[in-house]
């Protein structure tokens, strides 16, 4: 059972920047892939960028070339770099890792990103 808990999220203004952080349980090395979702209030959960362990990066159209996701593999934690945030960003953000054996998925507990001015 991999734990995941995500941190880093708040209110920002459109414009600005926030970066999420999820930190593992154990070696994110062990994992498939990583990645973030968000779900905004009446809307189904959707993703926004995901990582490989081989280091290959996917996102959503809706957030290229404003949004980075990253990995430390000493510090088991996985990062999401959000720049030009706008209020349509507003949403939780959750921390998913898929596992190699069965494709197994773990979630974090979710962290709230709103962008408000």
């Amino acid at each position: 059972q991999v734990q995941l808990v995500e941190s880093g999220g708040g209110l920002v203004q459109p414009g600005g920047s926030l970066t999420l952080s999820c930190a593992a349980s154990e070696s994110i090395r062990s994992l498939r892939a990583m990645g973030w979702y968000r779900q905004a209030p009446g809307n189904q959960r959707e993703l926004v960028a995901t990582i490989t362990s081989g280091g290959a990066t996917n996102y959503a159209d809706s957030v290229k070339g404003r949004f980075t996701i990253s990995r430390d593999n000493a510090k088991n934690t996985v990062y999401l770099q959000m720049n030009s945030l706008k209020p349509e960003d507003t949403a939780v953000y959750y921390c998913n890792a898929v596992a190699f054996i069965y494709n197994t998925q773990f979630w974090g507990q979710g962290t709230q990103v709103t962008v408000s001015s």
